[in-house]
């Protein structure tokens, strides 16, 4: 009895073990799988934490709404919320002004000439930017990747992601780009990882539009002609 007893206890807390590993997703960026779309928007929708591809590089990720989800990104950053450098993934420029302040027609024919692409664009938040977000800053940071499995992930969840930058502790490279090292880490401190081949080790282009004057705070993968 006592074995047997044993033994159940220890298949419980095998199952507990593996309860808490990440769904893997392995999807074509030429043939993307809709049920792991669906799949991912669930466990976005449940308030789950996905390291995602981009176009630039791979990123935590999390639905704007879910401040448990947003948290839990802060912790694996070890940074406060009001200091982390996050950022809205958004699958069109016409959902950008739901969640930012009116910004001049320059700034706009900038965004159509940038967009979708490897830029982030900041911008002054709008009431629409959940309160947490807001209890520092005054901006947000606003990306539309050109990417196909991200944006049918945006597409079908309806709102933005919120993402930051997947950091490598490795001093000479900056981010981690292979998928089966981001699993191997990871596996049981996020809820997914989507595997869409080897990422990039460059980040987004960062140019500042919350003033009159758009100022290029940063010079990623994105061309700078942009600005012209």
């Amino acid at each position: 009895m006592f074995m047997m007893v044993f033994i159940l206890s220890l298949f419980f807390v095998k199952i507990q073990f593996f309860n808490h590993l990440s769904t893997y997703f392995e999807i074509q960026t030429d043939n993307i799988d809709k049920r792991s779309i669906e799949q991912v928007v669930e466990l976005l929708r449940n308030g789950s934490v996905i390291i995602i591809p981009t176009d630039t590089v791979y990123a935590y990720a999390c639905d704007i709404y879910s401040p448990q989800a947003i948290d839990k990104i802060s912790k694996l950053k070890q940074t406060k919320i009001e200091k982390a450098n996050f950022s809205f993934l958004m699958p069109g420029i016409d959902m950008i002004s739901h969640f930012t302040k009116p910004f001049s027609r320059p700034v706009f024919k900038l965004l159509k000439r940038a967009l979708p692409g490897p830029y982030t664009i900041i911008l002054n938040a709008g009431s629409e930017v959940p309160q947490i977000f807001r209890s520092k800053k005054k901006s947000i940071g606003i990306r539309i990747p050109d990417h196909a499995v991200v944006q049918a992930i945006l597409d079908r969840l309806g709102n933005p992601l919120m993402v930051t930058s997947l950091k490598n502790e490795d001093e000479i490279v900056e981010y981690m780009s292979d998928p089966s090292e981001i699993f191997e880490v990871y596996e049981s401190k996020v809820d997914g990882i989507i595997n869409c081949g080897y990422g990039g080790n460059v980040p987004s282009t960062i140019i500042d539009c919350s003033s009159d004057e758009p100022i290029l705070l940063r010079e990623g993968a994105g061309s700078t002609d942009v600005l012209q």
